[in-house]
Order: C-alpha cells, then structure tokens, then sequence
C-alpha cells in the first residue's frame, strides 16, 4: 500500500503543482508505474475546477464562473496540457521532417501556430462549456478532465515513445504501461461518466475514439510516435471533443 501511494503521488506531481511529501520523486521506475493514476488526477483538477465554477456561479455571472473554472484548473497543472499542445501545433505547422519537428518542439519559445492553435482551443473550450445546461458543468468539469486523460496516456500502452536521444525536454515522461495500468485507468477514466443522468453520454466514446486514432496514426507517420507534448495535445483535444459530444447528445438525445 505504502509503494502504491509512493507511485500515486509520483503522478500527482508530474501532473500537477499541488504539493507532495518530500519523499516523492522522478524515479523512472515509479514514474512509468503512475501512468495508471493520470485518469484519478484528472479527476482531482477536474473537481477542483468544478469547485470553482460551482462556488462563483451564485455570486458571478455562468460565463465569468467558467473562466475562472478553467483558470483553477490551468494554475493547479501548470499549464502542462496546453503547453504540450502549443508546442505540438509549432512543430507540425512548422516543420516537415521528424528532426525539425521535434527540434521546434524542444524550443519553449511559443511561435504563430501555437499562439493560435492554444486560442482557439480554450475560446471553444469555454464556449461549449457555456452552452451545457449549468445543472450539469459541475459532473462535465470532472468527467473530461479524467477521460480526456484516459485517452492521452492510453496511447503509452499502444504506441512507441519517438525520442531516444537527448533532443527530449527535461521534464520526466512515463513511456511504459502495463496492462493492468491500463485496466485501471480505463476503470478510472470512464467512473465519472456513471454521474450523468442519461445512459446517452456514453455516446461521447465514440468521437474520443476516433481522436485517438487519428492523432496515434498522424503521429506514427510524421515522428514514428508519441512524445510528452503529443499527449499533452490528444488531451486537450479530446477533453474540447467530450465537451462538443455532450452538447449534441444534450440537444439531440434527450
């Protein structure tokens, strides 16, 4: 039990800034093992950001509560995703080979395509928040930041890490995955799906699918795989897509 709290806040620290006992670290082999709890964190940061929304909405206007929903949620990971999916959208609009890609990765300046690509990206992430009937925001928040990170680190069990060399960033990556950590975070990852009141919302693991498989296909044959930026971006994409989903089965399925 010990070792599996060890391994829990291994990947509670690599996800996000909440602080964690001194004794945890980067070791590799705690590292790859804690792939199996992104979805449960996921799960945190989205209940910290449904915190947020849930307590401004009685003093706020819905739209001002949200930003500030997205904001808890963007300060407790560090902008973690969204700096993945920056960088993910500088390297494939810019570069057309794998050592150009992943060198424009590596650079942490911020270029056109990744200023835009980020924009666009939390405009419609509020924007379909927006939309969806308040009385659900609260288990929406919770539920796509936990599948929206299920689908991202799923793609460690089936696709191989495309850096192998020191033109990696220095943070940490896990690139294993056990089939018993993915049993897990698949458990994880679809739970907070059971708080909706229609059995329609599970629709939405149709589309989720689909970015998956895109994006691993899309990857494979540009860098010949998945990097740390590269799940940074399924992850934002697909929690935008979940969100999307819910709108239409909101407006179509009920």
């Amino acid at each position: 039990m010990k070792k599996e709290v060890r391994i829990f806040f291994t990947a509670l620290m690599f996800f996000t800034r909440i602080p964690c006992p001194k004794w945890v670290d980067h070791s590799e082999e705690y590292l790859n093992k804690s792939s199996r709890y992104f979805p449960m964190v996921g799960i945190l940061v989205g209940s910290i950001s449904a915190l947020f929304f849930y307590g401004f909405q009685f003093i706020l206007p819905k739209e001002i509560a949200l930003l500030l929903s997205m904001a808890a949620s963007i300060l407790t990971t560090g902008a973690f995703h969204e700096d993945g999916f920056a960088d993910v959208c500088d390297g494939f609009g810019g570069g057309w080979t794998k050592e150009k890609i992943l060198l424009i990765m590596k650079d942490s300046r911020l270029g056109t395509y990744g200023v835009i690509g980020i924009g666009l990206m939390l405009l419609l992430k509020w924007t379909s928040l927006n939309y969806l009937p308040t009385e659900t925001i609260v288990i929406t928040l919770i539920a796509g930041h936990a599948i929206s990170r299920l689908n991202a680190v799923s793609l460690i069990f089936t696709d191989e890490y495309a850096r192998e060399d020191d033109t990696s960033k220095t943070k940490p990556l896990a690139t294993k995955m056990s089939t018993g950590g993915l049993a897990f975070a698949i458990i994880t990852g679809l739970l907070p799906l059971l708080l909706f009141a229609t059995v329609y919302v599970w629709i939405t693991l149709v589309p989720l699918l689909l970015v998956r498989w895109y994006f691993s296909g899309y990857f494979k044959k540009w860098i010949g795989g998945y990097t740390g930026d590269c799940l940074g971006a399924v992850q934002q994409v697909s929690e935008v897509v979940f969100y999307l989903s819910l709108l239409v089965i909101f407006k179509y399925a009920n």
